[in-house]
């Protein structure tokens, strides 16, 4: 056969074979059987061994390819993949759908209602049709790219079907693992004396971050899509029921259980049913998601620097047992507080042992009454995060004993106090080894400075030899003082003198993160560095200029003005400068050439754009000959509106300002370039 006809050949039976994948792992309607199935696949495989030149990565044979990796570089998503806020209580969803009534100033407003899978987040990007990075949410704003993992997986499409086809897309959906193949893997690991995984969350996490693809292979895992954050396509779906929709069409799998209702008592109706008809389900969910339907709505309401103010997940009440409270302690964390925590009988709660469970706070456990022998209903809220839920007084026996919260700190000694108006008591001491063990432990950590190899154990020898007080001693280690350390010979020692060198140009936002202020997470300080130009120029930031940036509100700007206003941190930034530790900053283009349409003019952004950052977005007008505002004023000329914009967008509707769309933007900064 010519080249042409044989390419032609294999490039329909991978059409046929993407129709029957879709029939037989989406729809559950195969149409053929499974030897029938294999002889087109032998076919396939056949021809492609025969002819490599028309091997392609989105063909079916593609699924399982590829060596063991090292490790998952990094996936920056296109947009910020944000959590949901939580609501347990009937009130709590009530009081959503009032805010969002008020909010709209509508009296009916349309839900689209939908099971959350209890898995892992994922995110897939397809160009052109063509899958070509997966990545976990990672802090949502960079996951690990996992693609070859990703590719195994049946229920993901590799090529995209029909005929909207999009230019770019990234599709959200949840990897999770049916109960029956989660027994079938544990029944597995148990005859091989491995140890068992304590649920299908657990074990499909653990899968999917499999080094060699072939493992994840035989995995069984699935995968649910429930929504889309970047689409370039001429269509652009106006309703998330209309989105469910054109995922399907081009090939992915919807879960069938999804409603669309114009009220919230339907919303609570559906939760008690599913509270109750959840076991019967294949697969473990842990509550619903409740979204508003109107995508153009969701773009008025926009969102937190954490969550959008359009969704939330309504949990079901947390998974009970019983057991005994068999000690209490208390544990002190990197910003000094005291948190009381339950030592149990160990109890094993939705497929997980549980041993510990936080009592929160001292007026917590005062309002439960929680003693030291009681009874207890232990609960995993969320179904992640052990807590005791209440005591069982009748079962007491007048030998339990009342706790009281230490008026000295646990781990130094140094007294404690509790600011009036907050519920935690805090160390005073700065010093305080629990304080820079947890620090410590933080600054490592992977969306931090990500230091392999620096766990919490190691950073409790380091702390209790005297090597390492605060976060500079890291710095100052030698590979001579590490290898006398419990489980350090010569070569694991190198290893970390290393690893801590590597860390030393890390990013300007792994570094503010690292640096462990209150309030500020991995989103708050990329949101920082994309605004201020360097470190110095953040430390002597005034709190409205932290106020006009896009996400920052009051209590975030006073804690970042009360962290670099302390002489022992600016002592420790000053340390870690002499000792070579200088964040990466991305320096501001120069101008390239001035253009008639942003010369002169005034531009201010809101919401969050698909092609660039906020930072790039601005430097792009400076260049151009432009001026970045940050405030609505008379001054602006120009209010970009990207997805989820905030109240600016509103402002600039009553003041007559003209609007741009990220698209309109984007053509104005190539014209006449």
């Amino acid at each position: 056969m010519e080249n042409n006809t044989i390419r032609q050949e294999i490039e329909k039976l991978r059409e046929i074979i993407r129709q029957h994948d879709y029939r037989y792992y989406v729809l559950n309607q195969p149409t053929i059987t499974d030897d029938e199935y294999d002889a087109l696949m032998r076919k396939l495989q056949e021809l492609e061994k025969n002819h490599p030149e028309f091997q392609t990565p989105d063909s079916p044979t593609q699924r399982i390819a590829g060596k063991p990796q090292e490790g998952f570089p990094p996936f920056l998503h296109a947009q910020p993949l944000l959590s949901l806020n939580n609501a347990i209580l009937e009130e709590d969803i009530r009081d959503f759908d009032q805010r969002l009534r008020k909010l709209l100033n509508q009296n009916r407003i349309e839900y689209v209602v939908e099971l959350k899978i209890d898995g892992l987040a994922i995110n897939l990007r397809y160009e052109e049709g063509v899958l070509t990075h997966g990545a976990t949410r990672g802090d949502g704003l960079v996951g690990e790219d996992v693609t070859p993992n990703i590719r195994t997986i049946k229920t993901i499409p590799l090529r995209l079907l029909g005929d909207k086809i999009p230019k770019i897309i990234e599709v959200q959906g949840e990897i999770y693992m049916e109960k029956n193949a989660f027994n079938r893997l544990n029944q597995d690991r148990i005859a091989k004396g491995e140890p068992p995984f304590a649920n299908p969350r657990n074990s499909a996490a653990g899968s999917l971050r499999q080094l060699d693809p072939k493992v994840t292979s035989t995995r069984e895992l699935q995968m649910f899509a429930y929504g889309a954050t970047l689409i370039e396509s001429s269509y652009n779906p106006l309703t998330q029921w209309e989105l469910l929709n054109y995922l399907k069409e081009l090939g992915f799998k919807i879960n069938h259980h999804i409603q669309m209702v114009t009220s919230i008592d339907e919303v609570i109706a559906i939760h008690r049913k599913w509270e109750n008809q959840r076991k019967q389900l294949e697969y473990e969910i842990d509550g619903l998601v409740i979204k508003l339907n109107s995508i153009p709505d969701r773009i008025r309401l926009g969102s937190t620097s954490k969550s959008p103010r359009w969704a939330i997940a309504y949990k079901f009440e947390a998974t009970t047992e019983l057991t005994k409270v068999l000690d209490i302690e208390v544990n002190v964390g990197r910003t000094g507080t005291l948190t009381p925590v339950a030592i149990l009988e160990p109890v094993n709660i939705g497929g997980a042992m549980v041993k510990r469970a936080t009592l929160h706070n001292e007026d917590e456990m005062k309002r439960k009454d929680v003693r030291i022998g009681d009874w207890v209903l232990v609960g995993r809220a969320g179904d992640v995060i052990p807590e005791v839920i209440r005591v069982i007084p009748e079962q007491r026996t007048g030998s339990e004993i009342i706790f009281q919260m230490p008026t000295t700190c646990p781990a130094c000694h140094a007294p404690v106090k509790r600011e009036i108006g907050e519920a935690a008591w805090k160390c005073v001491n700065i010093n305080c080894p629990a304080q820079r063990k947890e620090k410590i432990i933080h600054w490592a950590s992977r969306d931090a400075m990500d230091i392999e190899g620096l766990g919490e154990k190691l950073v409790g020898q380091l702390i209790e030899t005297g090597l390492v007080r605060t976060i500079s001693d890291l710095y100052r280690l030698k590979r001579e003082e590490l290898i006398d350390l419990e489980r350090m010979g010569p070569k694991s020692a190198e290893n970390l003198i290393q690893a801590i060198d590597q860390s030393k140009r890390r990013e300007l936002a792994r570094f503010i993160y690292a640096l462990g202020i209150p309030y500020v997470g991995a989103h708050i300080a990329q949101i920082l560095t994309d605004h201020f130009s360097s470190l110095d120029q953040m430390i002597g930031a005034t709190e409205d200029q932290f106020l006009n940036i896009d996400g920052i509100g009051p209590k975030v700007s006073q804690s970042i003005i009360n962290f670099f206003s302390l002489p022992e941190n600016l002592q420790l930034i000053k340390e870690l400068k002499t000792l070579g530790v200088y964040p990466i900053q991305k320096k501001k283009e120069k101008p390239i050439k001035t253009q008639e349409f942003f010369q002169g003019k005034t531009f201010l952004f809101t919401g969050t754009l698909s092609h660039f950052t906020r930072k790039e977005a601005e430097d792009l007008v400076v260049s151009r000959g432009g001026k970045v505002a940050k405030t609505i004023s008379s001054q602006v000329h120009y209010l970009v509106v990207g997805e989820q914009p905030g109240s600016k967008l509103q402002q600039a509707l009553k003041k007559n300002i003209p609007l741009l769309t990220e698209t309109e933007f984007e053509e104005k900064i190539h014209s006449d370039f």
